[in-house]
């Protein structure tokens, strides 16, 4: 059994008032004595690892542990670590619970998981938490309030999680009785991802522009994240920093 935490860090990128920041802070309350939220004022999905250099940060303070913050959600958990809890850090950052996966290709553009690695940069563990959905505004949160307490008991007890490493955790779009278990996996890259421009024009005849994802499945790997979750399990993902391509950087090309 993992000992008890002293007290994790919530944030998220749907922002302060969403739902799935209720479900991290009941996860976190069954993990640690002390929870606090720090999270973006606003839904700031899409917002990577982006941290606010060009204009000041605000923080609104809801109450004496929950904070929301003028930025994205990398600046949630700096502000969080290095302002608010400066002096007594957090065990754990839990970043989430996101309204739709974190899977595949797409965690390069997630919030969600740029939060939790800008924790793990400064040194903090930090998981990424995500409940995959069908339907938007029909999310099965119970799936995650109630696997994903056993899922980080379950990383905490183990030893092999080294610096710079953020478990990715999504849970499928299923009833809490309808999990067919836990997997650890890897990023699927058997997902193709386009991304579309869509020109429209305003009242005033300007024009204005939505960004809009198109995925196309082509093919899966059995060990994926994609495939677990289309089995109905919980895909557990170790990502790191560390991005090198370390099969190029072992060629030696020739520059000369």
């Amino acid at each position: 059994m993992a000992p008890r935490l002293s007290r994790i860090l919530v944030t998220n990128d749907d922002g302060i008032d969403a739902p799935g920041l209720a479900v991290a802070a009941d996860i976190a309350a069954e993990l640690a004595d002390e929870v606090w939220i720090c999270a973006p004022a606003a839904d700031c999905s899409g917002n990577s690892r982006q941290v606010s250099l060009h204009s000041p940060l605000r923080v609104i303070r809801h109450d004496e542990r929950r904070i929301a913050v003028t930025g994205s959600p990398a600046d949630a958990a700096i502000i969080g670590l290095r302002y608010l809890m400066a002096d007594n850090p957090p065990d754990l950052l839990i970043s989430g619970v996101n309204a739709g996966g974190n899977h595949a290709k797409d965690v390069g553009h997630s919030g969600t998981v740029g939060a939790a690695f800008t924790a793990s940069m400064l040194g903090i563990k930090s998981v990424a938490l995500s409940q995959r959905w069908s339907r938007r505004g029909s999310l099965h949160w119970d799936t995650s309030r109630r696997w994903m307490p056993q899922v980080i008991r379950g990383l905490l007890q183990s030893a092999a999680w080294p610096g710079g490493v953020v478990y990715n955790i999504n849970a499928p779009n299923r009833q809490p009785d309808e999990v067919s278990g836990i997997e650890m996996t890897s990023l699927s890259m058997a997902m193709d991802i386009d991304i579309q421009v869509d020109r429209r024009v305003d009242n005033r005849e300007r024009d204005y522009f939505w960004l809009r994802f198109i995925r196309t499945p082509s093919g899966q790997q059995p060990d994926s994240d994609e495939a677990a979750l289309e089995r109905g399990a919980i895909s557990v993902t170790p990502i790191s920093l560390d991005q090198t391509h370390m099969g190029l950087k072992a060629q030696s090309p020739h520059f000369g």
